[in-house]
């Protein structure tokens, strides 16, 4: 899933970047709203975490742009600030959820979590297709009961085909869910990846290369 990270406080910014991306997740990271709005004219964005008290943009005018523009983007708005009317006036505002700092970094993961499994059509806890299983939450998978030693990148490639059983997926789509602003979009990251996943899975193949489409895994 990709992740926009919108606070001002850069060590805690940096911190929750390196942390999300060791959970398998694609993040990108600004400082202050007039970044951030920038950001998210152009890529899509499945779960934004937003302070609130911004520089440049307000995070609340940056929440009023999205909910206005109908995305399916959800927001996790942040605040130093625990008080029930604060609370309030932010989901007020069309935010998704509310985490008041100091927060809990597994807290923190589990409600992005349950927000990107709104993005789009309800997802199953455990991600299936034929003998392959993958637990989002626990960070675990397994084909035909053998555990499969993934690193974040393939895990999170695994977990994007299984999201879609029998939709072909394209490279360009993968690098934008899985990778960062950091990824080459000349590179060659995706099919390395792709490469290395089959090898884990092992027999028989189970993620299908689909010409000039992309990639699938179970039938259509």
């Amino acid at each position: 899933m990709r992740i926009l990270v919108v606070e001002d406080f850069e060590v805690l910014a940096r911190s929750i970047g390196t942390g999300l991306r060791r959970e398998g997740m694609a993040v990108d990271v600004v400082l202050d709203g007039t970044a951030a709005l920038e950001r998210l004219a152009v890529t899509r964005y499945d779960v934004v975490l937003l302070d609130r008290d911004l520089p440049g943009v307000h995070g609340d005018e940056i929440c009023r742009q999205l909910v206005q523009s109908r995305c399916e983007t959800r927001v996790l708005m942040l605040t130093a600030s625990d008080t029930v009317e604060d609370r309030v006036d932010g989901l007020g505002l069309g935010a998704d959820d509310y985490l008041p700092k100091p927060f809990a970094f597994a807290e923190m993961v589990a409600r992005i979590r349950a927000l990107a499994r709104r993005t789009g059509p309800p997802l199953p806890p455990i991600l299936t297709c034929g003998d392959i299983t993958l637990d989002p939450a626990r960070r675990t998978a397994s084909r035909a009961g053998r555990r499969l030693d993934l690193s974040p990148k393939e895990f999170a490639l695994l977990e994007c085909l299984l999201s879609a059983p029998g939709l072909v997926i394209s490279a360009e789509d993968l690098l934008e869910r899985v990778w960062d602003e950091a990824a080459d979009p000349f590179s060659s990251a995706v099919k390395h990846t792709v490469h290395r996943l089959r090898s884990k899975l092992g027999e028989p193949p189970a993620i299908e290369t689909v010409r000039e489409g992309g990639y699938r895994i179970g039938s259509s």
